[in-house]
């Protein structure tokens, strides 16, 4: 599994990168998005794009696999071009970063389609089914020298920022237990139960609670890690414990589930206080640091969303143009968790 790497200051991941990328000509121009999917999280996700500044962000392109699809989305969010193939939204010469809302299976040939159409890629999470996967679009983007970023949308709503801070200036002391659960019933969505179709708890809500703990212990690598789960009669995982011993008698205990109902909070205990994130703890908006609690709202949306606070995704995108603004690459984004 591949997470985006935690940054150690401030919002922004480690933006390197030694070689100049495709991207936008100058930091006063626009950052020119593709949509790839006209889906409900393609639809979130443009409706969060447009609460950010237009000079800063534009939404010029969308691509489906029907193009009645793709002319539907383009008016419902009026974006000038739509197309009914990927291709032809890889061979746009005004696009700067493409944006991947397709299903994981699909993510692997649509990532390195774009990829190497030499475009700057926002892929959503997971990267990709397997290990393997990820390594072949990883190669790609190197490859090609273009942007390429899991989009783990947690990692940069203001509540992830402020965990941060606060246990980089030690208000916690030594943290020694991190605990997350995730769990919502989708056994009616097949795309949450069919292995063809991505299924599996752990891959679609388990990658919330495993990147808090990594974003936690600062992108370590575990000394051990345990797990037990159920699956279904489909192959894929229902519910998974997982159990991670970090350095220093440090735990972390994470539960994730597709069949039942969780409080999807998380606990970091240290030596000197708590941090407590209420649900939904994959888009925080408020924090309880030793028993006070503070909010953090999202953006208003312009048109109705799919999903709870999608309007929190502006924050990844804001990320991003400001890594293709500082010219940085897949060089530093991504850690292994193997």
């Amino acid at each position: 599994m591949i997470l985006i790497k935690q940054p150690e200051t401030g919002l922004s991941p480690p933006c390197g990168g030694e070689h100049p990328l495709h991207l936008p000509a100058q930091s006063n121009m626009a950052t020119r998005w593709g949509i790839c999917s006209a889906g409900k999280i393609s639809n979130d996700f443009t409706v969060a794009l447009k609460t950010l500044p237009a000079e800063e962000h534009q939404v010029v392109a969308v691509a489906a696999r029907k193009v009645e699809d793709a002319q539907e989305f383009a008016g419902k969010h009026n974006i000038p071009r739509s197309y009914g193939s990927y291709e032809e939204l890889a061979r746009d010469p005004d696009v700067d970063v493409v944006y991947i809302g397709v299903i994981h299976p699909h993510h692997l040939k649509t990532c390195l389609l774009f990829t190497n159409a030499k475009k700057n890629v926002l892929c959503e999470k997971p990267l990709a089914m397997n290990t393997r996967e990820v390594k072949e679009i990883l190669d790609s983007a190197k490859r090609n020298n273009v942007f390429l970023m899991e989009a783990v949308w947690t990692r940069f709503f203001p509540v992830s920022v402020e965990i941060r801070r606060l246990l980089a200036q030690g208000q916690l002391g030594e943290v020694k237990m991190v605990r997350s659960e995730f769990g919502v019933p989708l056994m009616h969505v097949p795309r949450a139960v069919q292995k063809e179709l991505g299924g599996g708890s752990l891959l679609d809500v388990g990658i919330y609670c495993l990147q808090f703990t990594c974003m936690v212990y600062n992108g370590e690598k575990p000394e051990s890690i345990q797990a037990t789960g159920v699956c279904l009669e489909t192959g894929v995982d229902e519910t998974v414990v997982v159990s991670l011993k970090f350095s220093g008698n440090r735990l972390a205990v994470f539960t994730c589930s597709s069949g039942v109902q969780l409080p999807n909070e998380a606990i970091i205990a240290g030596t000197k206080g708590t941090i407590k994130v209420p649900s939904p703890i994959w888009c925080p908006t408020s924090l309880i640091v030793n028993g006070k609690e503070t909010q953090f709202p999202v953006p208003e949306p312009g048109l109705p969303l799919n999903f709870v606070n999608s309007t929190g995704m502006c924050y990844e995108a804001e990320e991003v143009r400001q890594c293709l603004l500082k010219g940085s690459s897949t060089l530093g984004m991504f850690q292994y968790l193997s």
